[in-house]
């Protein structure tokens, strides 16, 4: 994310001038925008002119700068666009003034945001813009006659690819080196800064040594490190080891998975934990709270009133925050979230335990 410039708009509301730079950014910016925000920025409209009513043509697109005030929000992952609808305020038009109208905010496109914005949101826009400063990540995990490889952004851990082949003894065996071929090809055809290699045994050194010697540029990219599973298990693991802490720092999925293996660790045990709305508020008043844990999809469907909570979650958040505890916000789109899902959304590592 890159902003371009801060202000403040009509009634105090602040005013981000911004460029998303990636699809992870336009899913940052799907859990900010809130009915009633204004965005601004160029769009396309089909505008019927007179002589088209005439020949019924249903007009032509022409370009205009809109302010839509903004009704739904929808993040299109595999357009790589956010679909921002409403009504537009204000245009380059007027004759546009008060009709709905969807924007659609792409990769480099400039947009400008009007709003009274939450501590967590503006939080979230600055570690976007932090985090495009931070290499993009894959990680292989290999074991005998398996492979896989995972992207890793912010928005969650996405499988690549996988190889299954055959190895060892037997008449349908195959050479060790044809899985190797297969994995070193797949990941010199992705453009990333790194590369954790991981798996259980000696089968990963063996596939570092093969690239070593075939795929010289992938192999200056490999970090090796020790799982006892391959696939989605072996992915985990490396994240919960903090393994891509050496190379994205602080990264948002790492933290995710060390916090919810603390928390149901903690849970477990009948320790210092809290889980669902009720519990968690109550310990936010008596200032036990160390770190929130607060579902993205969950948040978001609370403050634009869809949801089921019974106690306010910005005045839990702001209780959290006036007494000294963190908040970490996580994605639906990742493994922790869906354990923190299945825990009512929201849960809390507590200082000391309440009776």
């Amino acid at each position: 994310m890159r902003i371009v410039s801060r202000g403040r708009g009509e009634e105090g509301r602040e005013r981000l001038t911004l460029v998303p730079e990636n699809v992870d950014d336009l899913w940052h910016l799907s859990y900010v925008l809130e009915p009633g925000d204004l965005v601004t920025g160029d769009t396309t409209r089909r505008i019927q002119r007179a002589d088209d009513q005439m020949r019924d043509t249903g007009g032509q697109r022409e370009h205009i700068n809109a302010t839509i005030e903004v009704d739904d929000v929808e993040f299109a992952r595999f357009a790589n666009r956010l679909r921002v609808g409403g009504v537009i305020r204000s245009a380059s038009r007027e004759d546009v003034l008060n009709q709905h109208h969807t924007l659609n905010v792409e990769e480099h496109s400039e947009i400008t945001i009007e709003k009274w914005f939450k501590p967590d949101q503006i939080d979230r826009i600055e570690e976007a813009e932090e985090a495009a400063e931070n290499p993009d990540v894959a990680i292989a995990t290999v074991e005998e006659g398996e492979a896989y490889v995972h992207t890793v952004a912010q928005h969650g851990v996405e499988e690549y690819a996988s190889f299954t082949r055959p190895t060892g003894k037997g008449e349908y065996a195959r050479p060790r080196d044809e899985l190797f071929a297969e994995l070193g090809s797949a990941l010199s055809h992705l453009d990333v800064a790194a590369i954790v290699l991981a798996g259980p045994g000696f089968t990963k050194q063996d596939a570092k040594d093969y690239l070593d010697e075939n795929y010289p540029d992938v192999a200056e990219k490999v970090t090796t490190v020790d799982t006892s599973a391959s696939g989605g298990r072996g992915v985990h693991e490396v994240l919960k080891r903090g393994a891509l802490e050496e190379i994205q720092a602080e990264t948002r999925i790492a933290q995710e998975a060390t916090l919810i293996d603390e928390l149901m660790e903690r849970i477990a045990e009948g320790a210092k934990a809290a889980y669902g709305i009720e519990e968690v508020a109550e310990a936010a008043e008596f200032g036990a709270v160390e770190t929130l844990l607060v579902l993205d999809e969950r948040l978001r469907e609370e403050r634009q009133g869809r949801g089921d909570w019974t106690v306010d979650v910005n005045e839990v958040i702001q209780t959290v925050e006036r007494k000294g505890g963190e908040i970490t916000v996580f994605s639906v789109e990742f493994a922790p979230g869906d354990q923190l899902k299945n825990l009512g959304g929201i849960a809390a590592l507590l200082r000391y335990r309440l009776q």
